[in-house]
C-alpha cells in the first residue's frame, strides 16, 4: 500500500532489484562495467607518475615553461592534491543527487579537457590552474565511478573487483615511469615536445575509455530511489536477457524484495547525521583505514627518489626504473589477495593486509637503520610491504563505498578520500620530505616508523570495527534511508 508522497518523495514500492542484480553470474556485460569505469584508474596512476618524472625536464632550458622543479613537485603537486580534493566532494554531492552515469561522464570530460589544456601550457600560470582541473576531474571519477561498480557488480564478485580496479593505478604509474623514459629521450623528441605528448596521451586513452564508458547505464538502485522504479525493472530485465543468452540458461529467481519510500533527493544534512551520528563506528573505521594507508605510501613513495640517490648513489635518470618494481608491487597485491576478501572475509583480510605491511616497513626500517640494504635489497623490501599495503589501501575505498546507506555512498566515498588525500598529499609531504631528504640515516628510519605504526594502528581498529561485507548485499549492509524499514 503506498503512503501520500511528500514534497520529496514520490511514491512507496516494492521492488527486487536488488536481488536481481546480486544473483548475476559473472558476464560480458560486468566486464564492459568494470573496462568503462575501472580503467580511469590507470589515468590517474599516469598522470601522477608522469608529473613527478618530467619535474626535471619542465625546469630545463627549452622546454617551453618558465618553471622550476619544485614548483612542478611542489605548487602543481599541491594544486593537483587541493583539486582532487574539491572534486570529490562536490561531484560527490551532485552524484547522490542526479546519479552516476550523468557524472561519470562529466568527471571524465572535465579530466580530458584538463589534460588536453596542460599538454599546451604556455606558461607556468596555465600549468597550475589545468593541474588543478585535472585532479578536479580525478578527485570526482573516485566518487562517481565507486558509487556506480559497487551497484553493479553483484555481491559474490564485488570485493575483488573493487580491489583490483583501485589496484589498477599502478599500472599506470608502471605506464608512467617508462613512458617517461622514452617521451623525455631528447633524441626521439625535442625537449618542448616530449613532456606534451606524455599528457596528450591520456587524452588518447580518455577518449577510448569514454567510447566504452558511454554504454555503462546509470545504477538500476539509484533509478529506482529516486522515482524512476520502472525505468530500473526494465534496465534490470535487459541486462537479465543479454546473460541468459550468453549462458544458455534461465536465471533462477530473486530471493527478497524490499519495500522504499521513493525521493527526489536526499538533504546534506540527512547525509552528515547518518554517517556521523547513525555509523560512528563505521565511520572511525573509515578515517582509520585511509589515514594509515595515507602515512604509510608517503612514508615510502613520497620519498623513494631522494633515498635512493641520497644513500645509494642511484641516478636520477634510473629512479624511474625502481619505480616501476614497487609499482608491479602494489598492482601485484590486489590482483592476487583480491579474491580472499569475497571468501576469507573483510575482517581478516583488511586486519592482516594493515598490520602484515605495517610489521614489514618496521622490519624494513631496522634492515636499513643496520646499513643491510642496498638499493636493490630496499626497493625488494618495499615491494613486498607495498604488496600488502596495496591490497589494504583497496579496500579502504571498497570499505567506505558499502558500509553506508545507497543515499549517502558517493557522498561518504568523497568525503574519506578526501581526508585521505589531504593527509597524504598535505600533511604527509610536509614530515616525510623534511626527514627524507636530510641525509641522516635516523630520519628516514623514523619515516618509516611513523607510517609503520600508523598502519599497525589502523589494522587494530579494522580487527575490531571491519564489517562483515562479504558475499552479502549493499542493502543488509547498511538499510537504504528510503528503506521502509528505516523509517
Amino acid at each position: 500500500m503506498s503512503t501520500a508522497p511528500t514534497p520529496s518523495e514520490t511514491s512507496t514500492i516494492t521492488t527486487a532489484v536488488p536481488a536481481r542484480l546480486d544473483r548475476l553470474p559473472w558476464s560480458r556485460w560486468h566486464w564492459m562495467v568494470v573496462i568503462g569505469l575501472g580503467t580511469v584508474w590507470i589515468l590517474d596512476g599516469l598522470e601522477v607518475t608522469v608529473v613527478g618524472n618530467i619535474a626535471g625536464r619542465l625546469s630545463e632550458e627549452g622546454s617551453g615553461l618558465p618553471i622550476s622543479s619544485a614548483q612542478v613537485t611542489g605548487i602543481a603537486a599541491a594544486l593537483y592534491v587541493a583539486g582532487a580534493c574539491s572534486g570529490a566532494l562536490f561531484f560527490g554531492w551532485l552524484t547522490d543527487r542526479f546519479g552516476r552515469k550523468k557524472l561519470f561522464i562529466i568527471t571524465l570530460a572535465v579530466y580530458l579537457a584538463a589534460t588536453a589544456l596542460t599538454a599546451v601550457s604556455f606558461e607556468t600560470w596555465w600549468f597550475f590552474l589545468f593541474r588543478f582541473f585535472t585532479g578536479f576531474g580525478i578527485g570526482g571519477e573516485y566518487a562517481a565511478i565507486n558509487s556506480a561498480i559497487d551497484e553493479l557488480i553483484p555481491s559474490t564478485f564485488r570485493g575483488r573487483v573493487d580491489l583490483i580496479i583501485n589496484g589498477s593505478f599502478w599500472l599506470g604509474a608502471i605506464g608512467g615511469s617508462l613512458l617517461s623514459i622514452v617521451a623525455l629521450d631528447t633524441d626521439l623528441f625535442a625537449p618542448n615536445v616530449g613532456w606534451r605528448l606524455t599528457f596528450a596521451l591520456g587524452v588518447v586513452l580518455g577518449l577510448v575509455i569514454l567510447l566504452v564508458r558511454r554504454n555503462v547505464p546509470e545504477s538500476p538502485r539509484w533509478l529506482f530511489i529516486h522515482g524512476r522504479g520502472e525505468e530500473a525493472d526494465s534496465l534490470v530485465t535487459g541486462i537479465e536477457e543479454r546473460i541468459e543468452a550468453e549462458h544458455g540458461r534461465q536465471l533462477p529467481p530473486p530471493d527478497r524484495e524490499i519495500t522504499i519510500h521513493q525521493r527526489k533527493s536526499i538533504g546534506f544534512l540527512t547525509i552528515a547525521r547518518t554517517v556521523f551520528s547513525v555509523y560512528p563506528k563505521r565511520t572511525v573505521l573509515g578515517l582509520s583505514l585511509f589515514v594509515g594507508q595515507a602515512f604509510l605510501y608517503n612514508a615510502i613513495t613520497f620519498g623513494f627518489g631522494a633515498i635512493l640517490t641520497k644513500f645509494y648513489d642511484v641516478s636520477t635518470s634510473r629512479t624511474g626504473y625502481y619505480f616501476a618494481v614497487i609499482a608491479a608491487g602494489n598492482f601485484l597485491g590486489p590482483l592476487l589477495l583480491g579474491k580472499l576478501f569475497d571468501t576469507l572475509g573483510r575482517r581478516i583480510m583488511i586486519t592482516s593486509t594493515y598490520l602484515l605491511s605495517g610489521l614489514l616497513l618496521f622490519g624494513t626500517a631496522y634492515l636499513f637503520d643496520r646499513g643491510s640494504l642496498s638499493a636493490v635489497g630496499l626497493t625488494a623490501c618495499w615491494s613486498v610491504v607495498l604488496f600488502f599495503a596495496s591490497a589494504g589501501a583497496s579496500s579502504a575505498y571498497l570499505t567506505v563505498s558499502e558500509i553506508f546507506p545507497m543515499e549517502t555512498r558517493a557522498m561518504a566515498i568523497a568525503f574519506f578520500y578526501t581526508v585521505g588525500t589531504a593527509a597524504g598529499g598535505i600533511s604527509g609531504p610536509l614530515l616525510f620530505a623534511k626527514l627524507t631528504e636530510t641525509g641522516v640515516v635516523a630520519d628516514t628510519v623514523l619515516a618509516f616508523q611513523i607510517g609503520a605504526a600508523l598502519m599497525c594502528l589502523a589494522g587494530l581498529v579494522a580487527a575490531v570495527l571491519a564489517v562483515r561485507a562479504e558475499r552479502r548485499s549493499l542493502e543488509d549492509i547498511a538499510t537504504p534511508l528510503s528503506a521502509a524499514s528505516a523509517t
